[in-house]
């Protein structure tokens, strides 16, 4: 058996389970599992164990609101490509790492442990931490989804120099690995029930280098989360450039205000 195994391998009365996922979300209603934690910050430390079972245990940790967890993930986004367990998990679409993804699920989770944990303002440093890459490091498409508004609002700068950096990017016709404009556009979605008007400032200005379909069908969550004279016109915008898919969904997204 593996230390991974003896650690989220057993469910907490010591039986032992195939879904090491249960045990991590069973660990929410279940204060044993803190008993688990000294050993997988060991295995998340240890150079010698396995780069998957090293990612789990961070995973694990980082569920659980475990300073070690969000301190790992600080430490990962500050220099992505030389985390221990880059490239262990590849989305399938793009062929690229997916575990930052990964990771901002566990981040938004650990909201549930957190001021038992004491550990809110980690989660946020960690948010943040993730924010700083978005516009270079695959999300797949959850950074609209992610994310509680209060983290929303203390991330809003790193969110906008990132969103900056991708758009510039884009102009510039670098080769990206992944469909960056779509997730630039969803980073600004998640910012849409915060401040409308800067979520429409900041999706407009990646649409207008990359207005793909992808991405237009995607900023029309905007429409959905926000009102007012900016988000209208905004919608106005999305129906005259966007294709019918596009133009139907902002039809519906008005028809639900009413």
């Amino acid at each position: 058996m593996t230390r991974i195994d003896e650690l989220l391998g057993r469910d907490f009365d010591g039986e032992p389970t195939a879904d090491l996922d249960d045990v991590i979300d069973t660990a929410y209603d279940d204060p044993r599992h803190s008993e688990r934690v000294p050993g997988l910050i060991e295995l998340m430390n240890d150079p010698d164990e396995a780069e998957k079972d090293r990612f789990v245990a961070c995973l694990a940790l980082t569920y659980w609101a475990e300073p070690a967890g969000f301190e790992a993930v600080i430490s990962a986004a500050a220099d992505p490509e030389n985390t221990p367990w880059y490239d262990f998990s590849i989305d399938r679409k793009f062929s690229v790492d997916s575990t930052f993804s990964q990771l901002a699920v566990a981040v938004d989770s650990s909201r549930f442990l957190v001021e038992k944990k004491g550990t809110a303002a980690l989660r946020t440093e960690a948010f943040r931490a993730l924010a700083r890459i978005t516009d270079t490091q695959y999300f797949e498409d959850r950074l609209g989804e992610l994310i509680d508004d209060a983290t929303i609002r203390a991330a809003l700068n790193e969110i906008k120099e990132a969103i900056g950096r991708g758009v510039r990017a884009l102009a510039a016709g670098e080769k990206q690995r992944f469909d960056l404009a779509t997730q630039l556009v969803d980073l600004a979605c998640a910012v849409a029930p915060v401040d409308g008007p800067l979520s429409v400032e900041l999706a407009t200005s990646v649409l207008h280098v990359a207005a793909s379909p992808r991405a237009l069908e995607h900023a029309v969550t905007i429409v959905y989360r926000a009102e007012g004279p900016e988000i209208r016109e905004f919608g106005e915008y999305l129906t005259s450039v966007g294709n019918e898919r596009v133009r139907t969904e902002v039809r519906e997204a008005y028809e639900g205000e009413q």
